[in-house]
């Protein structure tokens, strides 16, 4: 990269910066509790008054959620399509379909039959967690209430609330499943158990 190419990419990095804090509704004193970094430091950075480094950006990314590429607004690289691939674990499978570090995570589950499922076992973990299903019926319980939900239908849930979800009838059910990092962890150690 030339020197002023690089100029140029860390040049738009305070702006970046400025408009991701503002779309937080953070301030500068929350954002430096966050990062470690001094409010100062941070409205420098802002402003264009500090060339910013590798050390100030991580934790900055951290803190707005977005990828680094995002900060230095990075040329795109290579193809953009993204090429996870399925876990399995007892007849239940998880296709990821975001590769970002932290943040949303977003997933392709696949139920199998009810026939075929392990046995029903509730889980409660932090967090919330989003739904909707593609294909099939699925059998939703939450707490006391036992649900059935068909294509185009959504639910959204507190996680910490005791939760089983599985295919409703003899055919494989998909969703598209949306959770934190706390419940991708949880999901993927227990996907077994639902």
């Amino acid at each position: 990269m030339s020197s002023s190419t690089e100029e140029d990419v860390l040049a738009g990095v305070g702006p970046r910066l400025r408009a991701l804090r503002r779309a937080r509704g953070t301030t500068l004193a929350e954002l430096a509790a966050e990062t470690g970094l001094t409010a100062s430091t941070l409205s420098r950075l802002e402003n264009g008054k500090l060339r910013p480094t590798l050390e100030q950006l991580l934790p900055l990314a951290r803190a707005h959620g977005v990828p680094l590429d995002d900060l230095v607004a990075a040329p795109p690289t290579g193809d953009p399509r993204i090429h996870m691939k399925p876990l399995r674990r007892f007849g239940l499978t998880v296709v990821p379909l975001t590769r970002r570090a932290g943040g949303i995570q977003a997933y392709k589950v696949i139920y199998p039959p009810a026939g075929r499922a392990t046995t029903r076992k509730m889980q409660t973990h932090e967090g919330y967690e989003w739904f909707y299903v593609l294909n099939g019926t699925i059998r939703f319980v939450l707490g006391e209430q036992d649900l059935r939900l068909g294509p185009g239908e959504a639910a959204e849930f507190d996680t910490r609330v005791p939760h089983w979800i599985g295919s409703a009838d003899n055919r494989p059910a998909e969703l598209l499943s949306l959770f934190g990092p706390q419940g991708e962890q949880t999901h993927l150690a227990l996907s077994s158990h639902r």
